[in-house]
């Protein structure tokens, strides 16, 4: 469960935005990652605090500073989240369409074509709690030279890469302009959404895309792999 407290009409207000279900580990990365990606905050410097607000460690609570004014109403359309699909109960394309403060810049980086045939391997070798269980997503960062930057594990594919964008935003690495972003599954519609609003410039995916997918890393222009 995921819950900010903010301020709202000169007094602090706490609210449930969401609930998912999640491998656990990397929790206040994930609860930081998702409320980046909805666009409910831009900025490290937005974040006050974070805590668990529960002794079963289900529950993530992101207190934003003062002066942060958050829109936490769009949020409401979905509460309760899979951990298959980011994205159901949205309605339209148009509702989709969470404005990233960092548009990519065209052709920029470069990578090799051999580098992109390797990543996924590369990504494989690191997937430690997949090699145990069969059955976890993962997502990760490399530079433009193949070095791993960043990579976490989750049971939602969209988790895994709240977890990653969560981590970056955490450690200053937002915009992630200069990276090359890895999944282990198809190439959702919610994964390009994410990847657009950290300034992703490259996705690479093991399965195929869906054409909505297609449809916005275009509109954004993102090179989807």
């Amino acid at each position: 469960e995921i819950r900010v407290d903010v301020s709202a009409g000169g007094k602090r207000v706490c609210r449930t935005i969401s609930v998912t279900m999640r491998t656990p580990g990397h929790d206040q990365e994930l609860a930081v990652g998702f409320l980046f990606t909805e666009g409910v905050i831009g900025d490290r410097s937005e974040l006050e605090g974070l805590s668990s607000d529960d002794a079963s460690g289900n529950v993530v609570v992101v207190r934003l500073s003062d002066d942060t004014h958050a829109d936490l109403d769009p949020l409401t359309r979905h509460v309760y989240t899979t951990s298959s699909c980011g994205v159901c109960g949205k309605t339209s394309i148009e509702s989709l369409h969470t404005a990233s403060r960092h548009p990519l810049r065209p052709g920029d980086p470069v990578i090799a074509a051999d580098l992109v045939h390797r990543l996924p391997g590369r990504l494989r070798e690191d997937q430690t709690l997949f090699e145990s269980t069969g059955g976890l997503h993962a997502s990760a960062l490399f530079d433009a030279e193949g070095r791993l930057r960043c990579m976490r594990e989750d049971v939602g594919r969209h988790n895994a890469l709240d977890k990653v964008i969560g981590a970056e935003l955490l450690g200053g690495g937002l915009p992630a302009d200069d990276s090359v972003l890895v999944v282990s599954g198809r190439a959702g519609f919610e994964l390009v959404q994410k990847a657009a609003m950290a300034g992703i410039p490259i996705l690479v995916a093991v399965g195929a895309p869906s054409s909505l997918a297609v449809q916005l890393a275009t509109c954004v222009g993102m090179t989807l792999i």
